[in-house]
């Protein structure tokens, strides 16, 4: 099948931001957008009701897509758009379409009161099942187009489906990758780090060469990237987060699970999406 952006939309205006996102996206990949609108099946009592007689609901559903499409359409003259109808229930759908997309776009609500995301359930299962890149995007979201793309960092176990990932997305935007390392330090040194502050100085320089030679061969096969490292002690979430603030886009990473213990997202992982106030971006990896 032919490579897509896919976004999955229902009207709600989460998944016109999704979207509008998505179709940005596929732009700057130069691929077509694919909309996908999941009608789940109506309840047996539903269909049979007065409600349901003119067939008004029907046609309205059917109608969400093919406008949708339009919309974009116009906004996006250039753009290729394919708006489809698929039934079905979405934590079914939608990882079943993302198998034939270059990436999957969704929306999530905001947090009332404080930024960050509302991740629901159809948004964490599809997450945790498929290997295709997922991108949360809020109705409201603060993405600055001309800001960095953030990239968190496990120098101990650093990840180059992850790291290939922010490069590339980057170098779409001519966007400079903020490399974000949070790093705690280890129980025995607590007691002694307040009586040697020239100790805590030589661990931060240690993370920070470490964070140094992991970007290494990333930075010589991304010359045009420009780079900002940040290694600071403190969770990796929250430094993450921190990013984020003024990020067009953060990337993060999810290790398939292939055995009995089933879809995993991990702690970094799951913050990030549930806090972050930029689009976040999933990138499962072995």
């Amino acid at each position: 099948m032919l490579r897509t952006v896919t976004v999955g939309y229902d009207g709600s205006s989460e998944s016109r931001a999704a979207a509008e996102w998505a179709a940005r996206e596929a732009l700057l990949r130069g691929l077509p957008l694919r909309l996908v609108n999941v009608r789940e099946p109506i309840p047996g009592h539903i269909a049979e009701s007065d409600l349901m007689a003119d067939g008004t609901f029907r046609e309205r559903a059917e109608r969400l897509p093919r406008e949708a499409g339009a919309t974009l359409r116009a906004r996006h003259l250039e753009l290729e758009v394919v708006a489809e109808q698929i039934p079905g229930g979405p934590m079914d759908v939608l990882p079943e379409v993302a198998k034939d997309a270059d990436l999957l776009v969704l929306g999530s609500r905001g947090l009332s009161g404080i930024g960050g995301f509302l991740v629901g359930s159809v948004g964490m299962v599809v997450i945790a099942h498929t290997t295709t890149p997922v991108v949360l995007v809020r109705a409201a979201t603060s993405a600055k187009a001309a800001g960095p793309v953030v990239v968190g960092v496990d120098t101990d176990k650093p990840n180059g489906t992850v790291l290939a990932f922010a490069f590339e997305e980057a170098a779409r935007r001519g966007a400079v990758l903020k490399a974000v390392h949070g790093w705690t330090v280890p129980p025995y040194y607590a007691y002694v780090l307040p009586a040697y502050p020239a100790l805590a100085a030589e661990l931060g320089e240690e993370q920070s060469d470490a964070l140094t030679e992991v970007l290494r061969p990333w930075r010589e096969k991304f010359p045009d990237v420009e780079v900002a490292e940040e290694s600071l002690a403190g969770s990796a979430a929250v430094r993450i987060v921190d990013a984020a603030r003024d990020a067009s886009l953060v990337v993060v990473g999810r290790r398939i699970r292939r055995g009995p213990i089933g879809a995993h997202i991990g702690p970094v992982t799951h913050a990030v999406l549930h806090h972050a106030t930029a689009p976040v971006a999933v990138v499962a990896h072995d």
